[in-house]
């Protein structure tokens, strides 16, 4: 039996809230959860300092850091700076060599630069932004959890996606990955616990077996 809670920080994708882990439910006498929502960048704040921050917010000894999308990118940097039981990634990547190709090549081009998001800050044309290839039913599902609109936040968080830097993953990383996901499409991705039917927004629609997956994973 268990003396004490294991506490569960999730960091969300880029540019949403807490509500993308509405689905996510943990048993309450084992669990709790805490939410580590996006800090604004300061002026020329680098991945390493910003992840530094980040990681500060975990008040827990011996916890377990789960991030989705570009969460997953930011939970792996605040890896660094943190002793953890468990590090788990959804919908992401562990690696430069898991992007897709038009992410590497609009790293290349420096072509992200150019992604006005000064007219993007509406809810629709920022999940244009963050889920990828869209669907109508998506787009209303997905609409309504983006709320970091801040100009200076979008445009350090689209430049630190497809400029990460990481070649090498993390060993003991844990990573839910759907085989539907079309922002990260599985082709890239390798050691994965593969979600049949996932997309990218599996976090959302599919949070009863994400919930699961996560205490299987935080229990073994």
């Amino acid at each position: 039996m268990k003396s004490e809670k294991t506490h569960v920080y999730f960091v969300p994708g880029l540019a949403a809230g807490k509500e993308i882990f509405r689905n996510i439910k943990l048993p309450e006498q084992d669990y709790e959860i805490h939410i580590l929502e996006w800090l604004i960048p300061k002026k020329n704040e680098k991945l390493q300092e910003y992840a530094k921050r980040m990681a500060k917010r975990v008040e827990n000894d011996n916890s377990v850091l789960v991030g989705v999308s570009f969460g997953g990118v930011m939970v792996q940097e605040m890896s660094e700076f943190l002793e953890l039981k468990k590090l788990i990634i959804i919908s992401s990547v562990k690696s430069r060599n898991e992007l897709p190709k038009r992410m590497k090549w609009a790293s290349n081009t420096k072509m992200y630069k150019l992604i006005p998001t000064r007219l993007v800050l509406g809810a629709k044309d920022l999940t244009k932004f963050a889920i990828g290839p869209r669907t109508r039913k998506r787009l209303a599902i997905y609409q309504e959890y983006l709320h970091v609109r801040d100009k200076d936040y979008l445009d350090w968080a689209i430049a630190n996606m497809v400029n990460w830097p990481r070649k090498n993953p993390i060993s003991e990383v844990y990573h839910l990955h759907g085989d539907k996901d079309p922002v990260f499409p599985i082709k890239n991705i390798s050691k994965s616990k593969v979600i049949h039917d996932g997309t990218h927004i599996m976090i959302i629609t599919r949070g009863k077996e994400i919930s699961q997956k996560l205490v299987d994973i935080i229990e073994e």
